[in-house]
């Protein structure tokens, strides 16, 4: 209900400034977008066509575009600061956390990207060069080095009066971390026990030794399943020598989270999880025309197995009528086959010690699901038109195309995994021509050898 609340708050929103810009009124424009948290403004523009997309951000103050650029999805992004001076988008990136200046900066064209770190000054380029020096969709990539450390020989009562001194703490900082004179991680205080522990007492006291860590080279995706069973805040992040490299926090690992069932959701229909709703027609056009050609390929190769029976199918017009029923049952089979499957992957739970027998129960379902569903389709067809062998003809093309779904959708995530091929952009296309085509095969073929 409340997110239903600030959902119509954002359309009320975006219509009073849409309302303000057709009026010229730009001097309240810019009062309602200061007024805004930045995720606010960075839904807004997501949600505004290219023409007023551009208008907001000119409207918008410059000491607030760091915080509304790493808010915004990558297409969205990328197209605003395309149209930035480099100097301006270095002003945008100087506060940025580590976390947030990699992924800005990797998703852009490499033109634009060296543009921009030529605009930087030593420092900020430094930072920007380690922060990309880790790769994509690793633990190193999403960590923010926003970590206060400790040493083990340091009262509790000197910590304390150094934190006020400092003032404050880095978000959602649960947990401090205790190293020695090489940066090697040794321990963990949690600041709840640093709070409630006598002030004369050392951090080698009370520290935990034995503190769960995550390697620089983890991929996010384990991150974030290890956030979820341990149900941790924070962790720090470690290279191989147990230097302390940083830490990754739960706000993260939520837009991890969130990002993997977007690109799982999107990709089923082969489309990019960070493609912009409002992106020009041309570009919008190009990108689909890409993966509807695979289609139409898959479709092709369908239609030539057909062809290789036409003799067949004009002389007994009834199997065209028939011929798409098979085909649809396998898909509808494999797929749900293969979204159990991809999402087992996701959560951690298929491996190579239970892969086995994941595609044996799969093939015994397709079995148990061919036998239901042959019986009964043989009945429906032997009764409609009073032919008993045709009834026969397309239960056999049932059952083998229900065993072949539920092979096919078993199989391939596990291969395509290995092949490092991401299964929900591509899975379901091969799916999907694997049953078309084994089960017209399958009925045409039976078909042909029993009833002409």
């Amino acid at each position: 209900m409340a997110e239903t609340v600030e959902l119509n708050n954002i359309q009320n929103q975006l219509t009073s400034i849409s309302e303000s810009l057709n009026d010229g009124t730009f001097v309240q424009v810019r009062k309602l977008l200061h007024d805004l948290p930045s995720s606010d403004v960075a839904l807004l523009l997501e949600s505004s066509p290219s023409k007023t997309r551009n208008e907001l951000w000119q409207l918008i103050d410059a000491d607030f575009h760091g915080d509304v650029l790493e808010e915004l999805s990558e297409d969205v992004r990328n197209g605003i600061i395309s149209k930035m001076v480099p100097s301006s988008v270095v002003d945008a990136l100087e506060d940025m956390d580590t976390d947030d200046l990699a992924e800005t900066l990797s998703s852009l064209p490499d033109a634009v990207l060296q543009s921009i770190l030529k605009s930087m000054d030593a420092q900020d380029r430094l930072r920007a060069e380690k922060a990309l020096s880790y790769g994509e969709e690793t633990a190193g990539f999403i960590m923010n080095t926003d970590t206060i450390t400790l040493r083990p020989d340091v009262t509790i009562d000197v910590v304390l009066r150094y934190l006020r001194l400092k003032g404050e703490l880095p978000e959602n900082t649960d947990t401090l971390y205790v190293v020695n004179r090489h940066d090697n991680l040794i321990g963990t205080v949690p600041v709840t026990k640093l709070l409630t522990s006598p002030p004369e007492m050392s951090v080698n006291e009370i520290m935990n030794e034995e503190a769960e860590t995550i390697p620089v080279d983890m991929s996010d995706s384990e991150v974030a399943s290890m956030f979820e069973r341990y149900d941790w805040l924070s962790a720090p992040v470690i290279d191989k020598n147990k230097t302390l490299l940083g830490r990754i926090t739960i706000d993260d690992v939520v837009d991890i989270i969130r990002e993997d069932a977007e690109h799982s959701m999107m990709s089923m229909a082969g489309l990019d999880d960070e493609e912009d709703t409002f992106a020009p027609v041309g570009k919008s056009t190009q990108r689909r025309s890409i993966w509807l050609g695979v289609n139409l390929v898959t479709a092709l190769m369908a239609a030539a197995v057909s062809d290789l029976f036409e003799a067949t199918l004009s002389q007994l017009a009834v199997l065209a009528i028939l011929n798409t029923i098979v085909p649809s049952m396998g898909g509808v089979a494999g797929n749900q086959t293969l979204t159990l499957v991809i999402r087992g992957m996701a959560l951690g739970h298929v491996s190579a010690s239970n892969s086995v027998w994941l595609v044996k129960k799969e093939l015994a379902i397709g079995f148990l699901n061919g036998v239901i569903w042959a019986s009964l389709i043989a009945s429906v067809i032997a009764l409609w038109k009073q032919d008993f062998m045709l009834g026969v003809v397309i239960a056999f093309a049932m059952m083998v195309n229900m065993i072949a779904a539920g092979l096919a959708g078993a199989t391939l995530p596990i291969i395509m995994k290995k092949l490092k091929i991401d299964p929900a952009l591509a899975g379901s296309v091969i799916l999907t021509t694997i049953t078309d085509v084994v089960g017209i095969f399958a009925f045409l073929g039976t078909a042909t050898l029993f009833l002409i």
